[in-house]
Parts: structure tokens; C-alpha cells; sequence
């Protein structure tokens, strides 16, 4: 088994300006009528101040075209494998949120992987401001990365201290502190998962997340519950979160000594979000147009900003906020599988994982 390790910090850099509108090729059978379907997940579009209605006004405006969000079911991706399995229709265009394992998990469960389309880069005229180092590692080139985030652990200080490492979370000063969440339904969970497998090996990771139960960790479902639920109403003093989370804090004007972030052995796992055109969409013309816009300066800000991620384009292609710069914390060292060293195995490590922790 084999880890990637991504090394470095992030800036910021200058702003290109705002994006204007891009011309479409309304020709062939590839053009809809207008109308752009993307499933995404609940966060991207539950509040007027997340990312996504500010998308689909700037969107509809610069394209003339009607941008309708379809929330990601609550099987995920499993739910449109299941569909393409069955050679069902699925009623949408665009898929934004994809991580590198639910990649894994379309081309392990179809053959040929047959859910995405592999993208034709020569028709996007901001691909190449993404960095390399945020790809999505897909071999059969389907996806684009949008946005980027860090799974580190967020505390409070007045009651817990800073853990050095993942071995200290097993430790009596961490007793009932720590909040984790289901890596079967949550990408932030499996991310967790993931790094103690880095870390304890195919070996001992079930071990250590023994000791972890033994040291009352509690899992929840999802992040919303776990982070807006359960920790941000004092349940626990240490949550599974974001290393963007003083960001956040920040916006709201929160006290910071509980929204303190932690990256033991000075890791956090690194987790890319990137989206893929469905094989059968309706309109793919404006799928691509959707795509450059997503990538233009103005909206990889808003997306970081409103989204509390980081932006996946170069420093030159994107204008953060100082607030941003100043309060966005980047690993020393970032840890991530890639798609190789997932292919086979990761629904045997959750499923081994589930069996025994899920729901604690």
C-alpha cells in the first residue's frame, strides 16, 4: 500500500477579474433545451449564503439558460451505480462533489465505469487552472476538481489540548471528547477513515479504532450532525472537521477557543471535490460552459468563500479575502490515497469498518 503525500502551503495571488460569458456550440445532438440539471450535495444549496443559489443566479444570467440543483440522494453515488446497472435513466447532466473514491467505487461496481463521460478538455477553456496536485488521479480523465478541503480535527481549547498525533485521541485526556462521523454515508468520515488507515496500516487500522471506542468515540451519520448538531451545540469537545473551520468562525463572529484546529502528526487528509458530465446527459454544450464558469476567478472565490474550501485553481486565477489567507490553516504534510491504491479495496476497509463502528 502505498500513500501519497502532498507537501507545501497554499496563498493567494491576484485577481483576473470576472468572468465573462463564454461562447456555446448549440450545434448537434449534444444541445438541450436550456436547461442545466446538477446534483450536488445538501450544503452546496441549503442556505441563501451557500454557494450554490449564487451559481445558479450568476449562471442563468451570464448563459441565458435555467440551472436547476437536484440534491444528491441519500444513497450518493451508489445511488446512480445502482441506476446505470439497471440501464435506468438518470434525470440529470452534471454531477458536483465526486471525490476520488467515488470514482473508485463506479469503475469497482460497472464494468467500463460507465456512468461519466470522459471529458473532451479541448473544450474547456479554463482546465488547465487547476492544479495538478488537486486532480482526482482519474485515469479515464472524467472529472475536473472545483473545490479542495482538509480534514483535520477542530476543539475546544478550554477543555481539551491540542493531540500531537492520532495515537494520543486513544489517551484517557481524550475520554467521550472525540465526534467522527459514518464513512459510509459521510465523504468527511471516510476521509478519517482513510487517514487512520494511512496511518495504523491495512492491519492495525480496526485495532486503533477499537481503542478509539474504547475511548468513547462517537459516530455520527453525517457532518452537519456531527459538526452543526452535536459539537456546535457542546455535546463533545473535538469534532472530524475542516482545517478551514476559523474561516467559518470568523463570518459568524464565534468564539475561537472552540474553534481551534488540530493536524496531528502534523498531517490532514486531503480531500478534492471534483465534477463529471453523466454519460446520458441532455444537454452537454452547456454542461461544458457550466464547467469554465465554475472555474472562472469570481466564482472559485465565492465557491471558497461561501463554501469555507479551498479554491482548486492556481493563486493567479483567484482573489480571496485577507480574512481568508488569514484564517484557512494548510497541513504540513497532506495525506490522500490515490485512485490506484483504492481500485479493490476501499468497500472492503469500510465494510470491514462498518461492521464493527458504524453508528457508535
Amino acid at each position: 500500500m502505498k500513500r501519497r503525500a502532498l507537501l507545501g502551503a497554499i496563498g493567494s495571488g491576484s485577481a483576473l477579474g470576472v468572468a465573462g460569458c463564454l461562447t456555446r456550440d448549440d450545434g448537434g445532438d449534444e444541445a438541450g433545451d436550456g436547461t442545466l440539471t446538477v446534483v450536488t450535495y445538501e450544503s452546496m444549496i441549503d442556505t441563501e449564503d451557500s454557494a450554490g443559489p449564487w451559481l445558479k443566479e450568476r449562471f442563468e444570467d451570464e448563459f441565458d439558460a435555467e440551472l436547476e440543483w437536484e440534491q444528491l440522494p441519500d444513497g450518493g453515488i451508489n445511488h446512480y451505480v445502482q441506476r446505470a446497472d439497471r440501464d435506468a435513466e438518470i434525470d440529470a447532466d452534471v454531477y458536483l462533489g465526486l471525490n476520488v473514491d467515488d470514482l473508485v467505487r463506479v469503475d469497482d461496481q460497472l464494468e467500463g465505469g460507465a456512468l461519466f463521460r470522459e471529458l473532451d478538455r479541448d473544450r474547456l477553456e479554463r482546465a488547465d487552472r487547476v492544479r495538478d496536485e488537486f486532480s482526482l488521479g482519474d485515469p479515464h480523465g472524467r472529472t475536473l476538481t472545483y473545490d479542495m478541503g482538509y480534514i483535520s480535527l477542530v476543539y475546544d481549547e478550554t477543555e481539551v489540548a491540542e493531540p500531537a498525533s492520532l495515537e494520543d485521541l486513544t489517551e484517557p485526556a481524550y475520554e467521550d471528547a472525540l465526534l467522527a462521523q459514518n464513512a459510509q454515508k459521510a465523504d468527511s468520515g471516510q476521509a478519517f477513515l482513510l487517514w487512520t488507515i494511512d496511518a495504523f496500516g491495512e492491519d492495525g487500522y480496526l485495532d486503533y479504532w477499537q481503542r478509539l471506542e474504547d475511548n468513547g468515540v462517537r459516530v455520527l451519520d453525517g457532518w452537519s450532525e456531527s459538526y452543526s448538531g452535536a459539537y456546535m451545540e457542546g455535546e463533545r469537545s473535538m469534532v472530524v472537521s475542516y482545517s478551514t473551520d476559523q474561516v467559518y468562525a470568523n463570518r459568524f463572529d464565534y468564539d475561537f477557543s472552540r474553534h481551534q484546529v488540530a493536524f496531528p502528526d502534523d498531517q490532514g487528509y486531503a480531500n478534492p471535490e471534483g465534477m463529471a458530465i453523466f454519460e446520458g446527459a441532455g444537454d452537454v454544450d452547456l454542461a461544458y460552459d457550466f464547467f469554465d464558469f465554475v472555474l472562472s476567478s469570481e466564482a472559485q472565490a465565492e465557491i471558497a468563500t461561501r463554501n469555507v474550501q479551498y479554491p482548486a485553481v492556481a493563486d493567479e486565477h483567484v482573489d480571496l479575502d485577507e480574512e481568508f489567507d488569514e484564517y484557512a490553516h494548510t497541513p504540513e504534510e497532506m495525506v490522500s490515497f490515490d485512485y490506484d491504491d483504492l481500485r479493490g479495496d476501499l468497500d472492503g476497509w469500510v465494510e470491514d469498518w462498518a461492521q464493527e463502528f458504524a453508528g457508535q
